[in-house]
């Protein structure tokens, strides 16, 4: 107790001296928290190469270029504006935004709402102009290439703009859209001086693309944006290299409404001045007959190629520069290849979605929920880099752990993949997060599940002899042991992979839940890719990380034991004793060590768990099942019979792998639908009326349990796996029910699209925007898929010998 009171000094000392003297963010910013803004849409780009988010406005107002760090501002000039002329005289021209800024006051603002509609399906959105008494209409498709199974357009910094007009005019019209951009992102740096513009055009095979480049020339991770419209018969494209944003910029509105084109100077622009901005635009036009229609495509590319972390050790190049090489040149090849593929994409990303949007016994909510969440995918400070062509094992993995045989291989192909907490939590792979959050990996891009995988199995062997002190209880301890799964990978801010574990609340090393969740999830993996190379490297790595967990068991009945504080994902919840959760997770990884020793053909190894497994079930059944539900855990204290939404999380992963039944059920099935039903009842109907998901605990009279600052919220990602595990078990409606109340909250009645955060309560308070573990909502998919007989048939290949 004397430790949580201590913990608030404790951690302002250490923000301040972090935020304050080193001038740096702090990993988790308790004191500074991202304020909400109701403003935003679908995110642009690929996975890996950064993201701009669009509002459902059209404004360009979140930044992620720098991998992990994010900037939140709009910046006014990035817009586009159209023009419409009819008979050679302009008639109509107008800022397509409903804004009426201090700057750019030549420009015609203020768009009437009224006449404005946005849609959103990830990775598309739609926005619908019916410009008011023009009886012409604008349809904005905006694509990004997110594409299951693909590795390589998946990671392009690139969005796409397709410009429907639909002319009900009864004479032709000429349109224009002119797309309008400041170099950078909105922050000092744009003022810092040495930035400048240039035209360019780019053709390949017959296809010609033109538009502007913006080179940001900062000194650490300097950028070239990229405006562009494709040139084809009937469409003209026109170009202003550089003007600036923060005048009043009537000579770019007077250039288009001259004559609907730009003047299109040759030549680069000079250098900017320190404290002077600039911006460009690319005009795309075309006529359009009576009662006719066209289309105009304009694209948005980004190209940091070579980025460097906080810590500035090491440079690390993106992804995608094994397609458009990392000299910083790219951004021309990048903007046409978009252009030229886009089409492609959307007909992969119809065929992905069309089977979930046509089949009519899902709910619209869900189809939502199920695309819209994957933004997180992109935008969640997401970093995706090669490894470098001369880097060998020995490097990675040390002289321990030789034995994972095909680390290199399937890093070399598939780069290193890595994903925040959170866009406040920085911390990247978050482990016990992740844990929820894979399902939409390894479903819909498995290869990098399995890199993630690697590099956590990389840590489990190497040794980190750093120490550091806690803020929680103050302890100093190693950084890292060998043999125990890291929380994360490190901070954005400092050098992920070579520095891990940025969480400094706790040590984590005594953690309950993260080896568990690494066994839980290589299994699972195999059993949806059936990848044996994979199961086998990372065997040896799970009876390392089970017999670390063995210590936890320290009354030997084949139960591991909680610590008396907060040792698990809920890290601000107490826990003693026997636990139902990590309780659960113990036995499911236990069991699954039994199936992949049956797999890999290992008899000793498989009869041992098979002994634990037959001690730790009864164990579990004795000391937590109430006859309702298994309580939160044995100690008998006050709360110790509160109701745990996240009670089944061990029965969620084995049923996700079809390990429910049979001589592998853990769980009596009636147990676990009787503690499902007994959660719906409680933490789902008899919280906020049954309307908001499932309270995270609930006292038996039907009271929130408020023990704690974690035990009264919702927590979004387990509300859908605790859905995906209801489904699994039958209770369809209920798992259905259950899920609807987050996505009412959180996209409806709180406003927090594209940004869900980890956890809110009653009284719309919220906790940590943008966060990863929503992303379980694709473990209801997988229960859906599954009991529709559509998911994978559990992996039936022969025996896989332990040594090739």
């Amino acid at each position: 107790l004397l430790s949580y009171l201590s913990f608030p000094c404790r951690y302002f000392r250490w923000w301040y001296k972090k935020t304050r003297i080193e001038k740096k963010s702090a990993f988790i910013d308790l004191l500074c928290a991202v304020p909400l803004q109701q403003i935003y849409g679908c995110p642009l780009g690929g996975i890996g190469g950064g993201t701009i988010t669009r509002g459902w406005r059209g404004e360009f107002c979140r930044w992620q270029l720098n991998p992990g760090i994010y900037h939140y501002e709009t910046v006014i000039a990035n817009q586009f504006t159209v023009c419409l002329r009819c008979k050679g005289q302009t008639v109509y021209q107008q800022v397509l935004s409903m804004e009426r800024p201090s700057t750019l006051q030549g420009w015609n603002w203020g768009y009437c709402g009224h006449y404005a509609f946005y849609h959103a399906l990830y990775p598309r959105a739609w926005m619908v102009y019916e410009l008011p008494g023009q009886n012409v209409v604008l349809t904005c498709r905006q694509v990004s290439p997110v594409i299951p199974h693909d590795y390589k357009d998946s990671s392009l910094p690139v969005g796409v703009f397709i410009w429907e007009v639909e002319n009900g005019r009864d004479e032709d019209v000429d349109v224009s859209i002119m797309f309008s951009l400041q170099n950078g992102t909105g922050t000092k740096e744009d003022r810092s001086g040495g930035h400048w513009n240039e035209p360019f055009a780019f053709e390949k095979e017959g296809e010609r693309v033109a538009g502007v480049l913006l080179h940001h020339c900062t000194h650490v991770n300097p950028f070239t944006l990229a405006i562009s419209a494709r040139e084809k018969a009937g469409t003209g494209v026109t170009h202003l290299t550089a003007f600036n944003p923060m005048g009043l910029g009537r000579e770019v509105w007077q250039d288009l409404l001259q004559d609907g084109r730009l003047d299109s100077p040759t030549g680069k622009s000079s250098p900017t001045e320190k404290g002077e901005v600039t911006a460009a635009a690319v005009c795309a036009s075309c006529r359009v007959p009576a009662r006719g229609h066209r289309t105009l495509e304009l694209a948005l590319a980004w190209d940091m190629p070579r980025v460097h972390f906080g810590s500035k050790e090491k440079l690390h190049l993106r992804r995608y520069t094994r397609f458009f090489g990392s000299g910083g040149d790219a951004a021309p090849a990048l903007s046409h290849h978009a252009l030229t593929h886009y089409e492609e994409w959307e007909r992969k990303i119809e065929a992905w979605q069309k089977p979930v949007l046509e089949n009519s016994q899902l709910p619209s909510w869900y189809k939502s929920a199920l695309f819209n969440e994957l933004y997180f995918m992109t935008d969640g400070g997401t970093i995706w880099v090669e490894l470098p062509p001369d880097c060998r094992a020995e490097d990675l993995q040390g002289p321990a752990g030789a034995g994972l045989s095909h680390l290199l291989p399937v890093l070399r192909e598939y780069g290193r993949f890595a994903y925040l907490e959170g866009q406040e939590y920085r911390m990247y792979n978050t482990y016990d997060v992740h844990f929820y959050a894979s399902f939409a990996l390894v479903m819909l891009w498995p290869k990098l599940q399995i890199s993630l995988q690697y590099d956590i199995a990389v840590t489990v062997v190497n040794e980190d002899v750093q120490t550091r002190q806690y803020l929680m209880g103050g302890q100093t301890a190693q950084v890292k042991l060998k043999n125990v799964v890291p929380h994360d990978i490190g901070d954005p801010g400092d050098e992920p992979w070579q520095h891990v574990n940025a969480y400094l609340m706790h040590d984590t090393a005594d953690w309950k839940d993260l080896n568990l969740k690494f066994v839980l999830q290589v299994y699972r993996d195999y059993y949806l890719t059936h990848d044996s190379l994979y199961l086998r490297d990372m065997w040896p790595v799970c009876q390392a990380v089970m017999e670390s967990e063995l210590k936890f068991d320290t009354d030997n009945d084949g139960l591991i034991e909680n610590g008396g504080f907060a040792d698990q994902t809920y890290d601000a919840w107490v826990v003693n004793g026997a636990s139902a959760y990590c309780g659960g997770l113990w036995l499911a990884a236990v069991c699954m060590m039994c199936k992949m020793a049956e797999v890999l053909g290992d008899t000793e190894t498989r009869q041992k768990y098979m002994d634990i497994l037959s001690k730790g079930k009864k164990a579990f059944e004795r000391m937590l099942w109430n006859g309702k539900y298994y309580n939160y855990d044995s100690s008998g204290s006050d709360t110790s019979s509160s109701i745990m939404s996240d009670q089944c999380a061990g029965q969620w992963f084995l049923g996700a792998c079809g390990l429910d039944q049979g001589e592998f059920e853990v769980f009596p099935k009636s147990n676990i639908v009787s503690a499902l039903k007994t959660i719906f009842e409680k933490n789902v109907m008899s919280f906020a009326g049954g309307t908001m998901g499932a309270v995270n605990g609930m006292r038996p009279d039907g009271v929130p349990d408020t023990s704690s600052v974690q035990s009264n919220e919702v927590w979004i990602g387990v509300v859908y796996a605790l859905a995906a595990t209801m489904i699994q078990e039958g209770l369809v409606e209920e798992g259905f029910h259950t899920a609807e109340g987050c996505y009412r909250t959180v996209w409806e009645r709180l406003g927090m699209a594209f940004q869900t955060p980890e956890a809110y309560r009653e009284k719309k308070v919220y906790r940590s925007l943008a966060y990863m573990r929503p992303l379980s909502i694709w473990s209801m998919q997988l229960a859906l898929e599954r009991r529709a007989g559509w998911a994978p048939a559990p992996a039936q290949s022969p025996q896989v010998p332990i040594h090739p």
